[in-house]
């Protein structure tokens, strides 16, 4: 059972080692015994069907996680399917390989792109670089609300509520109930609403992802957003930065903004650009922040002493699905020698 004040031990933060870079807490350095848990997935350990080479593979790779694999090895086995897998997560753990941390890794994809392994595999860097990021948190709010930096939300509007929850939870919940309607039997998953009357119950679920939280101005949800994006920024840039929910933009100087997703990223630029938007782009954001950077010397002249305006929206399915690289990359800093 995950104690009190621990979470996410499903990131594999506990596999990895640390370096003394980053924001003094460390960066994660790759080491087998992390990808070794990457071989033990469903999606490439063997299964009834699978054939002798295939189990073979997998024995091997399980007593070298890190063990060079051969295209004619892979052409050997008899499930395609398996095949493929098995090279998804070759080229995750060789692009890996060739940075001295995760963080590094994580930052080549944030500004660069052009990854050949499936975007998944992003979210899930994410997800380990934020647990390094939180470590020693003891607020709750904070964490849950940090799931959306690596986990697609569905969203509920209402009431003066934004609630959120776990996308894969509530389809697996509408599916489970789906099933019992017809007559099956069905896996049931409960929703509970993270509240100050439940907060220490999160630590103990963290790793099931079942709670909602309430992201609506001021929430101490949209709080703990606000500092896990913090945390973040501080962990990945090495920028101290204050983030502050907002109601509302109101600036004739705005000079800076930065979507933390596609459709947020859409609509400030056409708010920026003083476009008049329909009432159905209004409803997709979810928060906007404000964002100042405390070494004001190391913010590109043109926007120095100048907020920094982040926006959250949901897509026209009702799903938020974070880019939380955005922020990374699209910091106005200046250049660095």
């Amino acid at each position: 059972m995950t104690a009190a004040g621990d979470f996410w031990l499903s990131s594999g933060f506990r596999l990895l080692d640390r370096d003394d870079a980053g924001d003094g807490a460390g960066w994660l350095r790759l080491t087998p015994v992390f990808m070794a848990a990457y071989w033990r997935r469903p999606e490439v350990a063997p299964v009834e069907e699978s054939c002798d080479r295939e189990r073979a593979l997998h024995e091997a790779l399980l007593g070298d996680p890190m063990r060079r694999v051969t295209d004619a090895e892979l052409r050997a086995l008899a499930d395609p399917d398996a095949a493929d897998n098995y090279r998804a997560v070759l080229r995750f753990r060789d692009f890996l390989a060739r940075f001295p941390t995760v963080e590094a890794a994580y930052l080549q994809v944030a500004r660069n792109g052009g990854i050949d392994f499936p975007p998944m595999f992003v979210d899930h860097m994410a997800h380990v670089i934020l647990r390094a990021a939180l470590d020693g948190t003891t607020d709750p709010f904070r964490v849950r609300a940090g799931e959306l930096l690596f986990r697609p939300q569905r969203v509920t509007l209402g009431d003066d509520r934004v609630m959120v929850a776990d996308q894969a939870v509530v389809d697996l919940q509408a599916h489970a109930g789906r099933a019992l309607e017809s007559g099956d039997q069905g896996p049931l998953v409960e929703i509970d609403v993270l509240g100050e009357e439940n907060r220490d119950e999160y630590w103990a679920r963290s790793d099931g992802f079942d709670t909602a939280v309430d992201i609506a101005y001021p929430q101490p949800g949209l709080d703990g957003l606000a500092r896990a994006l913090e945390a973040w920024v501080r962990h990945l840039a090495g920028i101290a930065c204050r983030i502050e929910p907002l109601r509302r933009i109101d600036d004739e100087r705005w000079v800076w903004h930065i979507g933390l997703d596609r459709d947020a990223n859409a609509i400030l630029n056409a708010l920026y650009e003083g476009q008049a938007l329909g009432d159905e782009q209004l409803r997709q954001i979810l928060a906007l922040f404000r964002m100042e950077i405390d070494d004001t010397a190391a913010v590109r002249d043109t926007v120095a002493g100048r907020p920094i305006y982040l926006g959250l929206a949901m897509g026209s399915d009702g799903v938020v699905r974070m880019k939380p690289q955005n922020i990374i990359a699209n910091l106005p800093l200046k250049p660095t020698s």
